[in-house]
């Protein structure tokens, strides 16, 4: 049987713990200084978080084979 591939765009923006959880970076930063976002808009949206239950199962099924 042949090794299955992960899903290049997101073994780029995932990473599973060894919970099992899935880490992800928030959306919507890549311009932030251009748009008027209120000072808690952009502090929330600095480092990761985890993904909810249901997507987490998905990325690691789906996504990434062997996370």
């Amino acid at each position: 049987m042949p090794k299955l591939k992960s899903n290049r765009g997101a073994k780029k923006r995932f990473k599973v713990r060894k919970s099992g959880k899935v880490k992800a970076k928030h959306c919507n930063t890549s311009h932030m200084l251009t748009f008027s976002k209120t000072q808690d808009q952009k502090r929330n949206l600095r480092g990761t978080f985890e993904l909810a239950a249901p997507d987490s199962k998905k990325v690691r099924k789906e996504l990434l084979p062997y996370g």
